[in-house]
């Protein structure tokens, strides 16, 4: 029998029961962002314009260091929702003890590297002077809460897999409202500067942490994690592995394209850097949104994957697109309306506002179709193929933005930083329509692989 907060995504209503499955999660990302919004609202409008630049420009770098192991997590989510589709309980538990186990090595790997590099790695993004000194001492600080990063997004995937995005969202609004108060008691009470923020951002991250593990531990159902008996089940991890890896060298690719581009960036000066900075973060909001979507198509293909509902999944990736397409188009469109007012918030600085404005108004308004790129992935990851759409999206963005930048950009009339923003949207196009395709040859074969086996 289901507790109330697992979900049957292999019956019932799909529109129904995705909106049930998305709001929370939507509301958890949003929030999340929102508080971690905290950090460059709070730098600078109390510490300065080299502060919040310092901040901002360090997002890059992180999802670069991070981004590969997070990725496993897709492999949680995928494993998870199969084997509870299916009914597998062993292999569901073994699935529950191996992720949170890695998901401890992985946060100290993480943590160690980070806070020993952090600095090498800023230089070579091209910062210098004072925003140079200022991000070393917050990434430095930051990574070191990398274990509790890693321990609540494996807990979350496990949740997300089972149908429950409620208790995720309770635990960000707690760690939330933590973080946004040190932030605030540490910068303006104490006088501290960017080494305030961190140390807020690290300890709300533990906090979430120990939520997520808690609310494993008293599980008695299929998902409980027993913390006195952790181990790492060789073959359930080379099945994270053989889904999560790609998803992770995605990201982490992905990542990579970015500090480029953030490099690039960097060469038009502090208003600049500081512009994009906040224009990236009120762009993020958008994203996570949509993005809510994707994680629901890996959740509800997987799940249906594992109970054999293959009539559902093709009906399952149509509702995603209709409804990341719709979020993408009204959040877009009220973003760009607001878009000054929305900068204004992280700066009072005009040459600051204009410079994020200039971002938001090519990004925001044809943002869904990035939407859309991630949930075609997200259900080719439910049918249990992970590196095909990570091989498309690495060459249809990654590598397209980057021989955009040594080409196009480098033209002299086109030198400008419109230039570089320019090269998102139309990599989201050309990576989507490879995606649909490869979409449609891997669902005849699953069907025909199906029918075999029932035959």
């Amino acid at each position: 029998m289901r507790s109330k907060n697992e979900m049957d995504m292999c019956s019932g209503s799909i529109f129904g029961k995705m909106l049930i499955f998305t709001i929370p999660l939507m509301l958890s990302s949003m929030l999340q962002l929102l508080f971690n919004a905290a950090d460059i609202v709070v730098v600078g409008n109390f510490a300065g314009d080299s502060s919040l630049g310092a901040v901002g420009s360090t997002g890059s770098l992180v999802n670069l260091m991070t981004n590969l192991f997070i990725g496993l997590s897709v492999g949680v989510n995928v494993l998870v929702a199969r084997y509870y589709g299916s009914g597998e309980k062993d292999n569901l538990h073994d699935t529950v003890q191996t992720s949170i186990t890695l998901s401890v090595i992985l946060g100290l790997v993480v943590a160690v590297f980070g806070f020993i590099f952090a600095p090498t790695f800023l230089k070579m993004m091209k910062l210098e002077g004072e925003i140079l000194r200022l991000a070393s001492i917050y990434l430095r600080i930051y990574f070191l809460g990398m274990p509790a990063v890693m321990i609540y997004n494996f807990g979350s995937a496990v949740l997300r897999a089972i149908g429950d995005t409620t208790r995720p969202l309770i635990f960000m609004v707690i760690s939330g409202i933590v973080n946004v108060g040190l932030n605030l008691m540490f910068v303006i009470k104490f006088g501290m500067n960017v080494d305030g923020v961190a140390i807020a951002t690290v300890i709300s991250q533990l906090i979430s942490a120990v939520l997520v593990v808690v609310c494993l531990i008293r599980e008695n159902n299929v998902i409980h994690f027993d913390i006195h008996h952790m181990y790492i089940n060789k073959n359930i991890l080379l099945k994270i592995l053989r889904i999560g890896l790609p998803a992770g060298f995605q990201g982490t690719l992905f990542s990579l394209s970015n500090v480029f581009i953030q490099s690039s960036v960097n060469t038009f000066g502090d208003d600049i850097i500081s512009g994009n900075s906040t224009a990236i973060n009120i762009e993020g909001f958008v994203y996570v949104a949509m993005n809510s979507f994707h994680q629901a198509a890996i959740s509800f293909v997987s799940q249906n994957v594992g109970a054999g509902k293959r009539e559902r999944i093709n009906k399952i990736t149509v509702v995603s697109v209709l409804l990341v397409s719709a979020t993408g188009l009204l959040m877009g469109t009220l973003v760009n309306y607001f878009g000054r007012e929305l900068l204004g918030i992280y700066s009072n600085n005009p040459a600051i506002i204009e410079a994020g404005y200039i971002r938001v108004g090519i990004i925001c308004s044809i943002y869904f179709l990035c939407g859309i790129m991630d949930v075609m992935v997200g259900a080719l990851r439910g049918l249990g193929y992970s590196t095909m759409p990570a091989i498309v999206s690495l060459l249809g963005a990654c590598v397209f933005r980057l021989i955009w930048l040594a080409t196009v950009f480098q033209i002299d009339k086109w030198h400008t930083i419109q230039t570089i923003y320019y090269s998102y949207p139309i990599s989201w196009i050309l990576t989507f329509s490879v995606h649909v395709v490869c979409y449609i040859i891997v669902k005849r074969k699953y069907d025909k692989q199906f029918i075999a086996r029932t035959i």
